[in-house]
């Protein structure tokens, strides 16, 4: 667990399912529960765009190193470097459990923070994943790093309606 990076790569869609849940993708569950050493998603706010980040319990590990190259930075540019604030950013997250096939219930201020409602959109971003609201996303059109999953979830969740109108 610890000491290892881990890369989550991929995307997934989700529909709000029974029991007000959503599901990980299998193909991120695994990295999450790898990192984590159990069925846990840590969630948290992204500070650029309006969506969560997910991870696994030993990104945790990571924080102070994380913390020390940006106060370095910050003091080799002669900038203010306030350490407890970018410490809260880190540490404020939430502990998510999931069951064996993926299923988790958002918590309502996670929710809140990006705005999901009935959908979700996953992207694997190497350290962390990126969840979204579809719509949160398509607001981000003109940016062009975003392009390319725009167009997945797009196309995921046209696939991920279609299937639960058959049923």
């Amino acid at each position: 667990m610890a000491g290892q990076p881990v890369s989550y790569h991929g995307q997934g869609f989700s529909l709000l399912r029974d029991k007000n849940r959503f599901v990980l993708p299998s193909s991120l569950r695994a990295k999450v529960r790898e990192s984590s050493g159990k069925d846990v998603l840590c969630l948290a706010k992204f500070p650029d765009w309006k969506c969560l980040v997910g991870f696994g319990l030993s990104r945790i590990d990571e924080f102070e190193a994380e913390l020390d190259r940006e106060q370095a930075r910050a003091d080799a540019a002669g900038r203010p470097f306030n350490r407890v604030k970018q410490a809260m950013a880190l540490y404020t997250f939430q502990e998510v459990p999931f069951d064996g096939s993926g299923r988790f219930v958002m918590p309502d201020g996670m929710a809140r923070l990006a705005n999901i409602g009935d959908q979700v959109y996953f992207q694997g971003v190497g350290n962390v994943i990126t969840i979204w609201n579809p719509e949160e996303l398509y607001k981000e059109s003109e940016d062009p790093v975003l392009e390319g999953a725009i167009e997945i979830c797009r196309s995921m969740a046209e696939a991920e309606l279609a299937k639960a109108k058959k049923k």
